[in-house]
């Protein structure tokens, strides 16, 4: 496993994170599974756990603390995330100083630690001055109950350069890290967000970066979805709006890559997204070792230029830029 620093920051983390997003906590046997994921990605080098206060009503952020409490408190990095209702108050959502401080109080509770590493803004909150939000964010750097914090992909680079301004203004402890959507699918963070942290030295840690499932390859042009997927059960149906002929045939394009550089379409997808130096790490789920092992084989993989090269024609992705005259 390799490891990468968080933007302009000193915390290292590795290439390859767990999240919690799709973590089923829907009964016992899938729980021990859930299990046995964290910790043989620990035993395999991962040090970056994402959670989030929304996720099974906390009960993502219990199940979590419970296993690294087991490791030493300085052999890993988690991180949560605050915005989304934690009750039927008035004040149990958004970005207020009154929602996060109260909402990083349950976090620790729930995880059982003193404080976090990482800490996301989940959404934007139009609804709350945005130098509150971050002089709230920074005090608890202050206080030592969050190490850094950054946002999530709705503050777009506007936002990002705003959020940037408050800042400098008022000497904040500065935003270490966006978590935005990122894969070869789903390329808006490269027509702005990307030069706006580069230029600030704001990490980037993706999440769905396989696309939900479209980017493992399993899912064929013409063919019924494989028993037990994601495209069978999920409620949102997100998945099932990526799987159209025009993604399906890239994918197909992109896997005969993958078998010519001897890997297959879950690495070479997630090693692209590596490719780019302001990435600090890849989230990804799994839902069985199996695919966690194979996911892991990501971390060091670099795809030659050739092979990008005939990727980005594959894709057909062009940044936005508007010229006059």
């Amino acid at each position: 496993m390799k490891y990468r620093n968080v933007g302009k920051s000193g915390l290292k983390v590795s290439e390859i994170a767990v999240g919690s997003w799709m973590t089923d906590l829907g009964g016992g046997e899938k729980v021990k599974v859930a299990e046995d994921v964290i910790r043989q990605a620990y035993d395999s080098g991962v040090n970056f756990f994402d959670c989030a206060d929304g996720y099974s009503g906390g009960e993502a952020e219990k199940f979590l603390g419970r296993i690294l409490r087991d490791y030493p408190r300085n052999s890993y990095v988690v991180s949560s995330k605050v915005f989304f209702p934690t009750g039927r108050g008035a004040n149990d959502w958004g970005l207020s100083r009154k929602h996060i401080f109260e909402n990083i109080d349950r976090s620790l509770k729930n995880f059982g630690l003193d404080y976090l590493d990482l800490y996301y803004c989940h959404r934007f909150d139009k609804t709350t001055p945005m130098e509150e939000t971050l002089r709230a964010l920074s005090d608890l750097v202050a206080q030592g109950k969050i190490l850094y914090y950054g946002v999530s992909e709705e503050w777009g680079a506007a936002r990002l350069m705003e959020a940037q301004k408050i800042i400098d203004k008022y000497n904040l402890y500065p935003m270490t890290v966006i978590q935005p959507q990122y894969h070869m699918m789903d390329r808006y963070i490269e027509h702005e967000i990307v030069d706006v942290c580069e230029k600030f030295g704001i990490g980037i840690t993706p999440f769905s970066p396989l696309a939900q499932g479209l980017l493992t390859g399993k899912y064929k042009k013409g063919q019924p979805y494989p028993e037990g997927s994601r495209a069978t059960h999920q409620a949102d149906k997100q998945i099932n709006n990526l799987l159209t002929d025009e993604n399906l045939d890239k994918v197909e394009k992109l896997t005969k890559i993958a078998e010519e550089l001897g890997t297959n379409m879950s690495v070479l997808a997630l090693a692209w997204i590596l490719r780019k130096d302001i990435v600090s790490s890849v989230i990804i789920g799994a839902s069985k070792p199996e695919q966690l092992h194979n996911n892991l084989a990501a971390s060091g993989f670099v795809i030659p230029q050739d092979a990008l090269d005939e990727i980005e024609k594959i894709l057909g992705f062009s940044k936005f830029e508007r010229h006059v005259g």
